[in-house]
């Protein structure tokens, strides 16, 4: 049932090309919201200075735009809670972190880098939790002054709770993390830049987030989360906890996680070789959930009609490029004629294309198109594949020329020459019938016979169907390629 109070967020960082399992978990978030006709928030997180671009926020709000997500607050379109980006809001986050220090829910920290190594290195020879140890969790006000004096910067840590944290996991179930395992941690810099482990349950807070939906990467930081949500909350600052439901990781070769350094995990890769929004969508859902055991191909609004997060599995998923090609393929066969030809528009024009725009023929590419859509994988495909209409004469493909082009090549190409001289040019069949006569005659199949006749017209060993291409490349082309061929031989 419908729960139109259902608030998520998708919070990428602007850092880089965005990544496949980034994509997985907007969709995740995306479906949820939809599905409960509620409310998804796109929200910028954008402090790493050092690592964030704006060419990055241009190209996040591009790809959510190409794969059809839309957002009902965040950059662009605004919303009640904003700004939406998390470097316009510094002096929410010293705000919150001041009221938790006055609270006594967190505490100023001297310790240096080399101090907390040493200890941390004494405890894990002592065989204790090498976690922060507390060490300056109740200085007096002497202690502080001194640290002070010395010129120490303090961090702000948050104080965790001496309790046991169970929380029940949308994907997992209930999951127990004891108190010796969550110690207190840094969420603000000494230099006063809040972390994120500040800044993301705050602006959560903030904007009333019910459902937050994200990596299982993350689901450590879970109960840090928990105990300062209460701490919000009794400040006065959260209305509540929310529901934390943490995704399968997404692995590549390897078994390994699939990372933004792993070439096939970077979504611009996908939309360069011309996949489908759709048919990428299609795919990653299936990493960690189904529609039904016994169907893989469906549309985006199927899948926000059935979406329920529980079905989520929780065990890792492995990408499979040959199944997301192989899907994506469906989803193009599944595209009327005329929205195929126009989705294959860029690659049948500069820098793609390899001949000159006025070479290119309308007709020509509107004939070919319903035999090219049955054979592609990805979009970007098409441009090897109806080349030979629009060039003066075919791309040889070298290794195709010396693997058909072999002893009794030039008498069979001769024969064909001649049957599709006499051939009717307004029929496929007729042409068909030609080349498998002239395979007859010299003791051929109509697979060997096709063979040298497809290399010598269109350069390549496969392709699409050969008669109808011949169709409509006509006769007087045809005809000169094959003794061009012949030449060659």
């Amino acid at each position: 049932m419908a729960n139109a109070n259902v608030r998520v967020r998708f919070c990428p960082s602007p850092t880089g090309n965005p990544h496949v399992g980034l994509v997985r978990t907007a969709l995740f978030n995306w479906a949820f919201a939809r599905h409960n006709e509620g409310t998804l928030v796109f929200r910028i997180e954008d402090t790493d200075a050092a690592r964030d671009s704006e060419e990055s926020y241009d190209q996040l709000l591009d790809s959510m735009r190409w794969l059809g997500f839309d957002w009902d607050e965040g950059p662009e379109i605004g919303g009640p809670h904003a700004p939406y980006r998390q470097s316009q809001r510094m002096d929410i986050y010293q705000d919150v972190a001041q009221k938790l220090l006055d609270a006594g829910r967190a505490y100023h920290c001297y310790c240096s880098t080399e101090e907390l190594d040493a200890r941390r290195d004494a405890a894990r020879a002592a065989g204790k939790p090498s976690g922060y140890d507390g060490h300056c969790r109740d200085l007096t006000a002497e202690q502080a002054a001194a640290y002070e004096a010395e010129g120490r910067k303090p961090i702000v840590r948050f104080r965790m709770p001496d309790e046991t944290i169970t929380f029940t996991d949308l994907v997992r179930g209930e999951i127990t993390y004891l108190a010796e395992n969550v110690p207190d941690y840094g969420i603000v810099r000494a230099n006063g830049a809040p972390l994120y482990t500040l800044v993301n349950p705050v602006d959560d807070a903030l904007m009333e987030i019910t459902h937050i939906l994200r990596g299982e990467d993350l689901l450590s930081s879970t109960p840090r989360q928990i105990a300062l949500y209460k701490a919000l909350t009794e400040l006065g600052i959260a209305k509540e906890t929310p529901a934390f439901g943490h995704l399968p990781y997404v692995m590549g070769e390897g078994n390994k996680k699939l990372s933004k350094r792993d070439p096939e995990s970077s979504l611009n890769l996908y939309r360069e070789r011309g996949f489908l929004p759709e048919g990428l969508l299609n795919y990653l859902s299936l990493l960690g959930w189904s529609l039904s055991a016994d169907r893989d191909i469906f549309s985006v609004e199927e899948m926000v009609a059935a979406f329920d997060v529980t079905d989520v599995n929780p065990n890792p998923a492995r990408f499979d490029l040959k199944k997301a090609e192989a899907i994506n393929a469906d989803h193009i066969r599944l595209l009327d004629v005329k929205e195929f030809t126009e989705r294959c528009a860029p690659w049948l024009k500069a820098p793609f294309a390899p001949w000159a725009p006025e070479d290119f023929d309308e007709a020509k590419w509107q004939a070919i198109a319903p035999h090219a859509q049955t054979r592609l994988k990805v979009l970007s495909e098409i441009t090897d594949n109806v080349d030979f209409l629009f060039l003066a004469e075919p791309v040889f493909d070298e290794a195709s020329w010396t693997k058909v082009m072999k002893e009794g090549s030039d008498a069979l190409l001769r024969t064909a020459r001649e049957k599709l001289d006499a051939a009717d040019w307004s029929s496929a069949e007729s042409l068909k019938e030609a080349v498998l006569a002239a395979g007859e005659e010299h003791g051929l199949k109509l697979g060997k016979a096709q063979a040298p006749v497809r290399v010598a017209v269109t350069g390549r060993t496969v392709g699409l169907p050969l008669f109808e291409s011949l169709e409509i490349l006509g006769k007087e082309r045809t005809l000169a390629r094959v003794d061009a061929a012949l030449a060659k031989l």
